[in-house]
């Protein structure tokens, strides 16, 4: 585990937790560092506009334990106002033990603290919303979503993301997908009966892009902090591990990979989950 330096501005403070459940491609490893890293700088930059500015401190600790990573134990989150868990190549749908275990571990957590926030991206937001009973599996024709994507916006997503556009551009990267959205009914007991879970986007290839619950949990099926490098490079790696073989469909989302996307949006609205952000809009819901 490796603290980043406190925040530059004299702001109220965030502490994130960044569960790692991968590592980046070698080449992004060596210009930008781990994607603990490369968040708390995604993040940092979205709390400058935060409103007021809002300082992002985090820790990361590497969970994969069958690449020599470690699981922190419960106690390691004292301190902190909430954790994110990073994308990966792995399935969240898989049984390997340090899913197993990370499982067992937010289970533990989400019983535990009840002031404490879930966010998750990618294979994050599926393993959360499979800690919450719902399906994850691999798309039903087996395809990808890759590349620079529209996202149609819920009525939900609109008021999360401060915005009247019906759609948001995000970089995707995955086969699996959250089937449908879970509920109290599917969670085990980790969700009051009157619990909303919300959907706030959605695309033609996957339904549920992102979930929501009111001061506990913001997820996202796309990646955030993604460069026109780093799409590359991740579509690089898997293309060699021989998950991806479409080779049309993958230089297509090459192409694609320089194009602005909303990932910014993305971390302001997951701040704001943490932080009430005073921006003019009002205070919507409560977010």
């Amino acid at each position: 585990m490796s603290r980043h330096d406190k925040p530059e501005i004299d702001a109220p403070v965030v502490r994130v937790m960044v569960l790692e459940t991968d590592m980046p491609h070698p080449d992004t490893q060596a210009e930008k560092g781990s994607f603990g890293d490369i968040l708390h700088h995604h993040f940092t930059e979205a709390g400058k506009e935060h409103h007021p500015p809002l300082g992002v401190e985090t820790d990361q600790v590497f969970v994969v334990t069958e690449q020599g990573g470690r699981l922190p134990a419960c106690d390691e989150f004292d301190g902190f106002d909430g954790l994110l868990i990073t994308g990966s190549m792995y399935d969240a749908h898989g049984d390997n033990q340090w899913i197993l275990d990370l499982l067992e571990l937010l289970r533990e957590l989400w019983l535990k603290k009840e002031n404490f926030y879930f966010t998750g991206v990618c294979f994050g937001h599926q393993l959360l919303s499979r800690l919450l009973g719902a399906k994850v599996a691999p798309s039903p024709k087996g395809d990808w979503e890759l590349g620079h994507s529209a996202i149609t916006l819920t009525s939900t997503g609109q008021r999360l993301f401060r915005t009247k556009d019906d759609t948001v551009y995000l970089h995707q990267m995955h086969q699996d997908q959250v089937v449908a959205p879970p509920g109290p009914e599917t969670a085990g007991g980790l969700l009051p009966p009157d619990t909303k879970v919300e959907c706030w986007g959605r695309s033609e290839h996957t339904a549920v892009q992102g979930l929501y619950i009111k001061k506990r949990l913001f997820t996202t099926q796309a990646h955030l902090a993604f460069d026109e490098d780093m799409v590359k490079r991740q579509i690089e790696m898997r293309e060699e591990a021989g998950s991806l073989t479409d080779r049309q469909h993958a230089d297509q989302a090459k192409e694609t990979a320089d194009l602005e996307h909303d990932g910014r949006e993305v971390a302001k609205a997951i701040l704001r989950l943490f932080s009430y952000d005073d921006d003019g809009w009002g205070e919507i819901d409560g977010i």
